[in-house]
């Protein structure tokens, strides 16, 4: 992973968040993990901090789920190219999300090791 990254995760599910947040404070090149209940939460932070690395998204959440939040995001000329990878339980959603712009796809329990080397194929 290229150093100082900061990640978004976003779930609405705390102990996802929790978890999540864990697995990624543990990786020296992670700075910062800010966190987001929904997809609406999720667009006004990237739209607030330019210095986001990735975007780690739940679909199945309240408020705008995350293909919702994905298109927004792709449709956003300021910030369209915001590295995004799905983590769900819904494999039936990987083609949607990969057409969406998705940049990579995880399926949940995510084992720390596949969640380094999806960030590590996207962010570097």
């Amino acid at each position: 992973m290229s150093k100082e990254l900061i990640i978004l995760a976003v779930d609405d599910d705390m102990i996802n968040l929790k978890l999540l947040k864990s697995m990624l404070m543990k990786n020296p090149d992670v700075k910062e993990v800010i966190e987001a209940k929904n997809g609406a939460e999720a667009v006004d932070c990237i739209k607030a901090r330019s210095d986001i690395s990735l975007v780690l998204l739940d679909i199945i959440m309240p408020v705008m789920n995350g293909l919702e939040m994905l298109r927004v995001v792709r449709a956003d000329n300021n910030i369209e190219q915001m590295p995004i990878i799905i983590l769900t339980t819904d494999e039936t959603k990987k083609t949607e999300a990969l057409e969406l712009g998705a940049n990579g796809f995880l399926m949940k329990p995510i084992r720390n090791s596949d969640l380094v080397e999806k960030i590590n194929s996207i962010v570097i």
